[in-house]
């Protein structure tokens, strides 16, 4: 049973949201300002799981923390879409012409950049995390800045929203995944999606090799991702997200792509949770 998980921010950014919906609103989070905390805690056993965003409908995957879930040998066990909304907000009582800087996560003031051509008196900060700067802006009371964040943040800090779904792009979803220092319990009849690691030969068509033999194990590619491997130049890691309607299809495709992968790993066996 899952009492602890650490998520990257603070109470009010959007891992504090997926922490509720995936389990329930009276899990306990610990609240990490990095990624490496995260994983930190998790191996440290201050937590029983940790919540990681991995990619990005709009900016694409999170790749450092690929390298974190690999590197530190940890397991996928879920995984949670979270449509992302970013709104505007400051102190109670001020305008968006009162606000002269908003500070927030690189990511989210990517997705925002359009709104803000609006309004060029306003300059662009980069931070650490969103629902912090809300946190801060409240108790430092903060005028004339701004913060970009979700709207619990905004109730949690009694900021008011000054405006509301600002990203670029309306359907912005992140996918967040749920890792544990073990493999998942998920029983293998529930299982239907599995995140995998493999290197390939530099020989033409080795890479080709190993997707022909996931269709042929009627395994379906819905992500691939290359790393570089750090002490071997040119050479690189595929990270690869399969589903498939039987686990004993995913079982023959492990068999046969050990042999044919150099390094291959399985990440996490889990439910699809994108139907």
């Amino acid at each position: 049973m899952i009492k602890t998980v650490a998520i990257q921010g603070v109470k009010g950014s959007f891992h504090h949201i997926v922490s509720q919906q995936f389990f329930d609103e009276n899990v306990d989070v610990i609240e990490c300002l990095t990624f490496d905390k995260v994983v930190d805690s998790l191996i440290t056993e201050e937590c029983d799981a940790a919540i990681m965003a991995l990619e990005n409908s709009i900016v694409g995957s999170i790749i450092p923390n690929y390298a974190l879930i690999d590197t530190y040998g940890l397991h996928i066990v879920g995984e949670h879409y979270l449509d992302i909304q970013h709104n505007l907000m400051a102190l109670p009582g001020q305008k968006i012409e009162d606000i002269k800087e908003v500070y927030s996560h690189p990511m989210a003031l990517l997705q925002c950049k359009e709104f803000f051509k609006q309004y060029p008196h306003i300059k662009l900060v980069e931070d650490k995390d969103t629902a912090e700067v809300a946190q801060r802006i409240q108790e430092k009371k903060l005028k004339g800045i701004g913060a970009i964040a979700s709207v619990m943040a905004a109730d949690i800090f009694e900021l008011d929203v000054l405006a509301a779904s600002i990203q670029t792009i309306k359907h912005n979803e992140t996918r967040f995944v749920i890792v544990k220092r073990t493999n998942s319990e998920v029983p293998e009849n529930e299982m239907n999606k599995a995140s995998v690691k493999f290197e390939s030969d530099h020989k033409r068509g080795s890479l080709a090799a190993i997707l022909n033999v996931m269709s042929d194990c009627k395994l379906n590619l819905t992500k691939i991702q290359s790393l570089p491997i750090i002490d071997e130049p040119w050479k690189y890691a595929f990270f690869v997200d399969i589903t498939f309607d039987e686990y004993i299809d995913f079982k023959k495709s492990k068999s046969i792509i050990d042999i044919m992968g150099e390094g291959f790993k399985v990440l996490g066996e889990y439910k699809n949770a994108k139907l």
